[in-house]
């Protein structure tokens, strides 16, 4: 994953909770009981990212998750009809997804943790499919690594020494 530091001063950044578990450990004295919050946060226009937060408070695990997720922003690469560039598979643990580019007026047609971080993406057309796992932390770890490793036309031309004309055709 390419990390790079995203300046989030002037940036109006929107959050959702993905899920929350209650995480139980058995001690000596008993069970201690704790929450954990997954959060995605992003902008709507190309800048996404995901946290994982524990407290034994809801809210302070959810707060903690926004925070955690900021620390954790990506920038994604988005074409002129709002979808991605290209086709990819995204990878983490045992859970793949699959996102497919797709045509104006398409709509984001995807599960629920992965269509979570492409509505923040800002990403407005686009297909996906979730492969292997469907554990709502890694398809969410899987969607923002998939997003992270997509390329423009642009990088792609300057990698290969050609002109953006000659690799989209």
């Amino acid at each position: 994953m390419r990390h790079t530091i995203i300046d989030t001063t002037n940036m109006e950044i929107n959050e959702k909770v993905v899920s929350i578990k209650r995480v139980t450990k058995v001690v000596k004295g008993g069970r201690n009981m704790r929450f954990t919050a997954l959060v995605v946060v992003g902008d709507n226009n190309g800048h996404v990212g995901a946290g994982l937060g524990k407290s034994v408070e809801i809210p302070d695990a959810i707060r903690k998750g926004k925070e955690d997720a900021t620390k954790n922003l990506i920038e994604v690469a988005l074409d002129d009809n709002k979808s991605i560039t290209h086709d990819f598979i995204g990878k983490f643990g045992s859970a793949e997804v699959l996102l497919k580019r797709a045509p104006e007026g398409t709509g984001i047609i995807a599960g629920g943790p992965a269509r979570t971080v492409c509505e923040l993406a800002g990403i407005k057309n686009v297909r996906t499919k979730c492969l292997g796992s469907n554990n709502k932390q890694n398809v969410v770890l899987a969607t923002i690594a998939g997003l992270s490793q997509l390329k423009t036309p642009e990088e792609v031309a300057k990698n290969r020494g050609k002109s953006v004309d000659e690799i989209l055709a």
